[in-house]
């Protein structure tokens, strides 16, 4: 059984609490898409709580078993995970690919495809690194694993289309003018077929959001109620994850 709401709104029912505990109120094959972004395992802890690298794969892994029962068998998990260094040297950890090999070989779940979050205002890190030794760059990605529970899970790119560029534009107004079909040295076959108006592009996986802002709406209304913004609390295992929204339609 599932707590009371946060709220209700036409399109479902938000909750707050652990993940881990809202999980088991949910029916089997109940859901249609989870997403997270866990604590990520950083060496210097958070006031919001988070994991050892040692023990961090293991962790993430337990809630991604109990997300597998209440997916969908189209249902997806998408999960985003920032990258670290090891304790000590300018090495990366390789805990994000751990936790992928994890999911797949052991949980059973399947990689659809993974995304790549540029953050361009991210600030440097590790200061020691990046800005004293200047050894390394700043890293402003992040992984973003999307997986499914089997290998056809419910999806759409043309929700997702983005607008045509100007050179795209100008291709369709006059293909003629701007491309000639035939083969291209990479092996594409660029056919008649590619002037056709599609009503947009199909995105990459590479998405580009800063996350400067500092007076959004939920900003100003965590002020008002005296809340941190973007707060994670220590006792959640996966505090992201907190409302569920159970109506999703992708």
């Amino acid at each position: 059984m599932l707590p009371e709401p946060m709220y209700r709104t036409p399109a479902g029912s938000a909750y707050c609490g652990d993940a881990c505990c809202l999980l088991t109120g949910l029916d089997d094959a109940s859901v249609d898409l989870l997403i997270t972004s866990p604590p990520f395992p950083l060496l210097r802890p958070k006031a919001y709580g988070n994991e050892d690298q040692q023990q961090y794969v293991d962790w993430l892994a337990e809630f991604g078993q109990r997300a597998l029962r209440v997916l969908k068998p189209t249902g997806s998990f998408v999960l985003d995970l920032g990258g670290t260094y090891q304790r000590g040297v300018p090495v990366r950890s390789l805990y994000q690919y751990k936790t992928l090999l994890k999911f797949c070989d052991e949980l059973g779940y399947h990689l659809a495809e993974e995304f790549f979050w540029h953050n361009p205002s991210k600030l440097p890190s590790p200061i020691e690194w990046v800005n004293k030794r200047k050894i390394r760059v700043k890293d402003t990605v992040n992984t973003i694993w999307w997986f499914s529970k089997t290998e056809w899970p419910k999806a759409d790119a043309r929700e997702v289309r983005t607008e045509y560029s100007g050179r795209m534009r100008k291709l369709l107004a006059n293909s003629a003018k701007y491309y000639t079909p035939k083969d291209r040295p990479s092996g594409h076959d660029i056919s008649a077929k590619f002037d056709t108006d599609n009503g947009g592009a199909i995105p990459s996986n590479l998405l580009t959001f800063p996350n400067s802002e500092s007076n959004s709406r939920y900003l100003r209304h965590c002020k008002t109620l005296r809340a941190t913004g973007n707060r994670r609390p220590a006792d959640s295992q996966v505090a992201d994850t907190r409302a569920i929204n159970r109506s999703y339609k992708p």
